[in-house]
């Protein structure tokens, strides 16, 4: 598809929503900006619930041939994407992954993967789809400046040195960057992101951001926040953690 594009000059996107989030674009711009100054440790971890039925009802699930993995690639990705975004791009990975809890399917089940980060910093990251009954996807992120965590596609916490104060208003403020210019008027996403944290978020808010920032890529012939390259990144780190449980060795990534 990445070939395909650039041979024809179109644009081309991958759907990553969460980077849209209205709490995922702060911490961005937290970390963009040095506020959480150099990177030390950054950890992720989705720990979901899917019964045996799940998997059973249909063919496909659970599967390498239609799957393309299980609770890293099926369920995690986005986070994986969302992970290497925020803390920078991934050198080396080292893993294990296990079929733990379930019968009759070809992938994993729990994964847990130690990463090293070009920057130097170091963390981790775990996938089930066997932590009954379920909680909430997070991301933490420690610089030698300040924390942030994410949680449940919201913003937990942060805590900076220099005392500069941040909260879910603030976060869903920091959303309209991605609609400036889109489809709707600056004032009002950010009056519907406001009101979205004070009330509950939307589902579907990030998707129409994404949706928002491609259109306006398309009419003003610039390229869309998320392109090939980004969204092949998270599936080549995510083969990487597939290849070290395999071998039983840290892989060292080749980003292209």
């Amino acid at each position: 598809m990445i070939a395909a594009q650039r041979q024809t000059g179109k644009l081309l996107t991958v759907i990553s929503q969460h980077r849209f989030d209205a709490a995922s674009l702060l911490v961005k711009d937290l970390v963009s900006s040095g506020k959480l100054g150099k990177m030390i440790l950054a950890t992720a971890s989705v720990k979901w619930w899917r019964t045996q039925k799940y998997y059973d009802e249909g063919d496909w699930r659970g599967t390498w041939a239609l799957d393309g993995g299980g609770a890293v690639m099926n369920q995690g990705i986005h986070t994986v994407d969302l992970l290497q975004w925020l803390a920078g791009e991934v050198d080396t990975v080292y893993a294990q992954t296990r079929t733990a809890a379930h019968d009759r399917i070809e992938v994993e089940d729990t994964a847990v993967a130690a990463l090293t980060f070009k920057s130097g910093a170091i963390g981790t990251y775990v996938a089930s789809t066997a932590v009954y009954d379920g909680l909430p996807v997070r991301i933490d992120l420690f610089g030698s400046e300040g924390s942030a965590i994410l949680e449940g596609d919201r913003l937990k916490m942060t805590k900076l040195k220099s005392g500069e104060k941040y909260t879910t208003e603030t976060a869903a403020l920091h959303a309209v960057q991605v609609a400036s210019g889109g489809t709707a008027s600056v004032a009002d996403e950010a009056a519907h992101r406001v009101a979205g944290a004070k009330e509950g978020a939307v589902w579907g808010d990030a998707h129409r951001a994404q949706l928002e920032n491609f259109v306006q890529a398309l009419r003003s012939n610039t390229q869309p926040l998320i392109d090939g390259p980004a969204g092949r990144a998270p599936v080549q780190i995510i083969q990487g953690i597939y290849e070290s449980a395999k071998t039983g060795k840290a892989v060292k990534l080749q980003l292209q």
